[in-house]
């Protein structure tokens, strides 16, 4: 209970800013949270997807792929079946190049909302409790510029500890949502490389396999 009751002194005595700062770092938990289960989500059917699909993206059997996106759900199946899907109208790499880069872009849309977000409120923060803390010395100065000079010393150094409060927890706050941005920075660009790995395979398989029609021809 003394850690308990030493954080609600701490949040009691930070002033007003103290409120602010706390609702900016349960909405940053909330997206981190939401953020790092859809795209661990993502990355590990991602991963089990591009292993069952290795050998059939080297031989460019593109039968077995499309039959596995259709019964599986992944990112890279719906890139990979984009391109799939291209080639019943047209034959150049290209035209199936520019079909996957198309999914990957609405997938990078999705990867990416709201992780953004988490670095805005970072700095938010920080200047919060940077002018909290600014606040509460022009009100501590102002206090004791009236008070008895007895107690200036005191009321002085009473007021710039509540005051460096909320300059404390905006730190508090911001350090961690820096880091999970760039933690969840870092999930998606691991999905994003392996959603371009998985379209550079398939696009090679259909190189090989043209080039080697053209050779018996």
């Amino acid at each position: 209970m003394g850690i308990i009751d030493s954080i609600i002194n701490f949040l009691q005595t930070g002033g007003a800013f103290i409120y602010p700062i706390a609702l900016v770092l349960v909405i940053g938990l909330a997206i981190t949270i939401e953020r790092w289960l859809y795209l661990s989500s993502a990355l590990r059917r991602n991963r089990k997807a591009f292993s069952l699909l290795q050998d059939s993206l080297k031989k460019g059997d593109l039968a077995a792929i499309s039959q596995y996106a259709k019964e599986h759900s992944a990112p890279v199946l719906d890139v990979l079946q984009s391109g799939i899907a291209r080639l019943s109208s047209v034959k150049r790499r290209e035209d199936v190049e520019y079909a996957m880069e198309e999914t990957m872009m609405e997938y990078m849309l999705r990867l990416e909302k709201r992780t953004p977000f988490l670095a805005i409120l970072a700095n938010v923060a920080t200047l919060l409790g940077l002018l909290g803390t600014i606040m509460g010395l022009i009100a501590a100065f102002s206090a004791v510029a009236n008070a008895d000079p007895a107690e200036k010393a005191n009321l002085l150094s009473a007021s710039i500890s509540v005051a460096m409060n909320t300059t404390a927890f905006g730190l508090i706050t911001a350090i961690p949502l820096i880091l999970f941005h760039s933690v969840l920075m870092g999930k998606t660009a691991a999905i994003a490389d392996s959603l371009e790995m998985a379209g550079i395979k398939l696009l090679n398989s259909l190189s090989f396999g043209q080039s080697s029609d053209e050779k018996r021809s």
